[in-house]
């Protein structure tokens, strides 16, 4: 994954899961996924843990040292769960016990809660499955699909965002118009970028991306696969450890 910022030693995590909205068989691999950014001090998760749906996040509970916060449905058919999440998110923002959170769900009811978290300076984390709106996606720093968080990652036959069922028509770039963008964000006078810079750019224009979607673990590998259009270069720094630069192929059409 593209570094941040700021250093990960620096980030203490609220990590806050929507119990109904989210796969409690990868909370293992979702508290994994966030401890690459920080600590994850705080570990809640919400529902109505007398409903039997509920039910698959009990044997998980003490072995990932997570709080259940029970939340009752007062009204049949409504979910009251992002009520307290969003109360419970605003609680700790303001009594600044952590610097940045970590949303799981894909209910785009969030999308507030996380602009609202980023305007106060706050690193804003999502997890979800790719069915997740875009207007959420968006509202965080970041966002990693539970897609891509699995223990096998099966490549694609062609390097590209799949598509959803009933997906409607997106004007979003293409994955080579999306790291041209980066690049241009990125470069330097002579044309090349350094990988990490267009790591951090890639995130910029858009939260979701990782390079496991496109079925490699790692953004270098990535760019190896699309030889095509980019070139790669390695450049020994003062203190012997190597830099990855990259460039567009063709920098005519440019």
């Amino acid at each position: 994954m593209p570094e941040l910022s700021s250093s990960v030693g620096d980030k203490r995590i609220a990590m806050l899961i929507d119990g109904d909205n989210a796969q409690a068989s990868l909370i293992g691999e979702m508290i994994a996924e966030a401890g690459k950014y920080g600590l994850v001090t705080i570990r809640r998760v919400y529902g109505d843990w007398t409903t039997a749906n509920m039910k698959s996040w009990k044997d998980q509970l003490n072995a990932h040292a997570v709080q259940p916060i029970q939340q009752f449905r007062y009204t049949t058919g409504k979910n009251a769960t992002d009520s307290a999440l969003i109360i419970d998110a605003m609680d700790i923002l303001y009594e600044r016990v952590v610097n940045s959170f970590c949303l799981v769900s894909s209910d785009s009811d969030y999308t507030r809660l996380a602009t609202r978290i980023r305007e106060k300076g706050l690193f804003v984390m999502g997890i979800g499955e790719r069915k997740t709106p875009k207007a959420f996606v968006n509202a965080c720093d970041l966002f990693v699909f539970t897609e891509n968080i699995r223990r096998e990652v099966v490549k694609p036959a062609i390097p590209s965002r799949p598509k959803q069922k009933d997906e409607v028509p997106s004007s979003e770039p293409d994955l080579v118009t999306l790291l041209n963008n980066a690049i241009d964000m990125s470069a330097q006078e002579d044309g090349w970028a350094f990988l990490g810079v267009v790591g951090s750019r890639l995130l910029q224009l858009d939260p979701s991306f990782d390079a496991r979607t496109y079925g490699y673990k790692q953004l270098s590998e990535l760019i190896k696969a699309h030889s095509a259009e980019f070139e790669i270069k390695k450049k020994k720094n003062k203190d012997g450890t190597s830099a990855i630069y990259i460039r567009p192929l063709d920098m005519r059409l440019r």
